[in-house]
Formats: C-alpha cells, sequence, structure tokens
C-alpha cells in the first residue's frame, strides 16, 4: 500500500508540474459551479437498489467488506476538505481533459476502449478477444453493484462547500464507483494481456481515482476505498478466468479428414486452426459449449453444397458498391477489434446518451458481453465439429473458378457456423430488451453484419442464416438472466 501511495503522489506531482508549465498564472483556472453544467445522463438519476443487483462472480454484493469512511466533521474529513479546495487555484485545462475522459456514460467507456486497442494489437482470434470484453465488462459491473451496496450502508454525501468541475451524482459518495470500476477493469486487464505493462495499468486506475478528487466530486477516502474494493473484485474475476478452460491445452490435431471434404487453409497458406478448443470453454449462460449445437451444413459434394458455391460466385460477381463498403466495415480482420468488439463500439456510442444510471450502464455492457463471449463459444464448437471448408476452397475445389478470390480475406478456422452471425444475433437480442424501442434498428444490424460474410465471400449463406439462430438462442439466455437480476425493467 505504501508503495502504491508512493506511487500516486508522483503521478499526482507530475500532473500538476506539467500543467503549472503549460498554464502558469491563474488566468487559465478553471472554476465552475458545485454542479458542472454538462452533468451526464448518467449522473441525474439514483439508482438505491443496485447495491442489491445479482453479481456474476461475486457470491453476493457484499463479499468484500468496505470499512466506514471517516466521520462527519472529524478531523480526517476537514482535512479531505482542505485537499480538495487548495487544489482549485491549480485547475488547468488539462486537469479538466483528466476529468472529462474519466468521466463518460458509461463509465467504463475509457477501459473499454482500451481493451479493443489490445485485441486489435494482437493476432486475429475472435473467441479469445470476446471471453477478455466479457472478463472485464462483468468485473465492472461486479464492481458497480459492489460500491452501490457500500454507498447505501453508509449513505455519505459527496463533498460540501467546495468548488466542482464533475458532477458527484445523486448517490452517497463513499466508495467511489470511477475508483472501484477503474482498479477492476486494470486488474483483469493486467491479467488477459500480460504483454502490457501491469504498472501502467495500476497508474491508469489511480489517475480515474484522482479525477474524482480533482474534480472535487469525491473525498479521497471515497477513491482510496474505492480502488481497494475494485481490486478485491478483480481477483475474484481473474481467479474465474483462471478456471474456465480456455487456458487448458487442447488435443486437437486436426479435422477428422482430408481436404476438400473437410476444412484446410486458405490456398498458399499452411496456418493452423485459431482456437479449436473453444467450444469446450466454460460459458457464462449456456450449460455447455454444444448445448445449441446446429445439425450439419451441406457435405463437399453434394447439390446442396454445389448450390451454395455457385451463389457465391454470383454474388461475387455482381457485388455492388453498398455491399463492398459493407463487408469492408463488419470485415473485423487483424488489426481491428474483431466483431465483439465492433458491436461494443456501436454499444458504447448507443449507451452514451441513453444509459440513465452507471449501474444500468455497465449492466448493459455485462449482459451483451457475456451473450458474445457465449456466442464465441458455441460458434467454435459447431466448427470443429463439422470442419466445414470455406468458400475459397470449396469454390475451387468443384472446379467452378479454380482461382476464385473471396473480396475479404479468409479467415484460418472452418466456415459452419458464422461467428459473425453469432456474435450478432446474441448482441442484437440483448440490446433489443435492453431498449425495445429500437430493437428494429439492432435486427437491421445484425442481419447487416451477417450478410456482410456472404457478400466478403468467406461463408456460405447457411454459415450466417444458423448462426444469427443460435446468436439469438443464447441473447435469449442473456435476457432471462436480466429478468432474475433485480434491476427490473
Amino acid at each position: 500500500m505504501r508503495g502504491a501511495r508512493g506511487r500516486r503522489a508522483a503521478a499526482l506531482a507530475m500532473v500538476l508540474g506539467l500543467s503549472a508549465a503549460a498554464c502558469s498564472g491563474s488566468g487559465d483556472d478553471l472554476e465552475a459551479d458545485e454542479v458542472a453544467p454538462d452533468a451526464s445522463p448518467a449522473a441525474l438519476v439514483a439508482e438505491p437498489s443496485a447495491g442489491t443487483w445479482k453479481t456474476w462472480v461475486l457470491t453476493a454484493p457484499d463479499q468484500f467488506a468496505v470499512p466506514p469512511p471517516p466521520a462527519a466533521g472529524s478531523p480526517r474529513e476537514q482535512s479531505e476538505l482542505a485537499e480538495i479546495r487548495d487544489f482549485v487555484p491549480r485547475r488547468t485545462p488539462e486537469i479538466a481533459a483528466i476529468v472529462d475522459k474519466w468521466d463518460q456514460n458509461p463509465v467504463s467507456t475509457p477501459w473499454m476502449q482500451a481493451n479493443l486497442e489490445f485485441v486489435s494489437a494482437r493476432a486475429k482470434d475472435p473467441p479469445l478477444s470476446s471471453r477478455s470484453y466479457a472478463l472485464m465488462s462483468v468485473a465492472v459491473a461486479d464492481a458497480t453493484v459492489a460500491a452501490w451496496h457500500w454507498k447505501y450502508v453508509y449513505d455519505r454525501p459527496p463533498p460540501s462547500g467546495v468548488e466542482r468541475i464533475g458532477d458527484p451524482g445523486p448517490d452517497p459518495s463513499y466508495p467511489s464507483e470511477h475508483a472501484a470500476i477503474g482498479a477492476a477493469a486494470a486488474g483483469v486487464l493486467a491479467y488477459l494481456f500480460p504483454e502490457r505493462p501491469a504498472l501502467r495499468l495500476e497508474e491508469m486506475a489511480d489517475q480515474a481515482a484522482d479525477s474524482r478528487v480533482f474534480a472535487g466530486a469525491n473525498y479521497r477516502s471515497d477513491v482510496e476505498a474505492g480502488l481497494a474494493l475494485g481490486r478485491q473484485v478483480a481477483e475474484a474475476v481473474v481467479a474465474y478466468a483462471k478456471a474456465d478452460r480456455a487456458e487448458s491445452p487442447c488435443d486437437v490435431s486436426g479435422p477428422p479428414g482430408p481436404p476438400p471434404r473437410y476444412w484446410a487453409p486458405p490456398p498458399g497458406s499452411v496456418a493452423k486452426p485459431v482456437q479449436p478448443c473453444a467450444g469446450r470453454w466454460k460459458p457464462w449462460l449456456m450449460t455447455a459449449g454444444d448445448q445449441f449445437r446446429p445439425g450439419p451444413p451441406p457435405a463437399f459434394g453434394s447439390p446442396e453444397f454445389r448450390a451454395q458455391a455457385e451463389e457465391i460466385v454470383q454474388v461475387r460477381r455482381e457485388l455492388t458498391d453498398e455491399q463492398e463498403r459493407l463487408a469492408t466495415f463488419w470485415a473485423g480482420g487483424q488489426g481491428t477489434p474483431l466483431p465483439a468488439g465492433v458491436w461494443n463500439t456501436v454499444a458504447l456510442a448507443y449507451l452514451k446518451d441513453r444509459a440513465p444510471t452507471t449501474p444500468r450502464g455497465e449492466r448493459a455492457l455485462a449482459l451483451v458481453n457475456v451473450a458474445m463471449s457465449d456466442a464465441g463459444v458455441a460458434a467454435w464448437d459447431a466448427k470443429f465439429t463439422y470442419w466445414d471448408p470455406r468458400p475459397e476452397n470449396g469454390v475451387r475445389d468443384l472446379g467452378l473458378d479454380p482461382q476464385w478470390p473471396p473480396f475479404i480475406e479468409t479467415p484460418f478456422f472452418p466456415s459452419y457456423i458464422s461467428g459473425h452471425a453469432t456474435y450478432s444475433g446474441a448482441a442484437a437480442a440483448v440490446l433489443s430488451f435492453l431498449f425495445p424501442g429500437d430493437a428494429a434498428d439492432f435486427t437491421a444490424k445484425a442481419d447487416e453484419a451477417s450478410s456482410s460474410r456472404l457478400w466478403g465471400g468467406i461463408h456460405w449463406r447457411a454459415d450466417n442464416e444458423t448462426g444469427l439462430a443460435v446468436g439469438r438462442r443464447i441473447g435469449e439466455l442473456a435476457v432471462a438472466r436480466a429478468g432474475r437480476d433485480g434491476a427490473g425493467p
């Protein structure tokens, strides 16, 4: 703890030093009314029951005890108020930017953006990416519910009599949700992406916590308690992750037979298939990866297989500019956050103006990402049960066009069922439940994402239609779970 405090003190001194150098004099100091005039939607509605909602990994919202805050009017509280007041003259545009960065709706937005960036920098691995989004979102959601539990146990008002540049919100101040979310996200991301400096992630969590003190929205003890709580939640989620079988040895050596009946890497490649055992990973909602396993696809050489191959050749020949645009948008190839990441980008943009409270925004992201994580497991179960060849191989091996090229690059795993379609069916089902007024838009996006794989020339029509159906069934499981989590409509 002493080391962490020393690191945070040094980081704070650096921020202040840089700000002072950039904005000497008092003319650029930022001061505001007690409540920021541009308060986000998440700051406008109290959520007194959120601390009773069902958690994902924690056994209960009060699994980790949070000690009482300093007594009202005590010397320690007065000292913390003095810290905020003393900081007011040192508020600069740089400090205001830090406050704004960490005060978004949903609060976890910067952390999800970091997750998206980390996935984009890795080799393409869709099921591993959706696992990472789910684990981080679950940690954030559980940390939020736990923070709300203790907020209403202690019912501590936010700092008063201080000038603020951030809205403390209508809920009690202790512990800080921004700090709890930051520590939970940082701890899980450090486990998921060991190639990233863990110290840097801890510093990000510290900055998120300090930003609330900079803003006058939280006491120092609020954020210290939030950080401690978030770290404990992260440890619990990491322990859960270590038992989900994603790190277990994989004993799959290859398809049950040779091509062209079964999958082979794209022509000219010797790449091994990506995550052939992902269908065995522990799901969040399903009983097992094969719960919704569909029947087999058309076998190579059958009339049905030839018909779908002829169709995709014709689609490629007649591809429109709009179909090319959508195939490119949804491609989710190397260097992107992959299909589940695209849906997270959609969800973040949507929730920015529509999540009425922090707990509900983080609940929504957890539900969407848990559904997509299970969608990845289900899709990979089917892929490596049937080992269906991709169109690039199938069209050439049938002799329809020995040099036939897809519009986008063929991935290194079997065709049936489409991961894009399965992810999209799951995400759209959950978002449609959460925001029924826009259900038609979400359904249309899912259909578009699914069809983009046919237009891109990397999936047969049956892959997409079946994937959507499986994804929707998984989304229904998430919706059923949401109906039991205590959050209400």
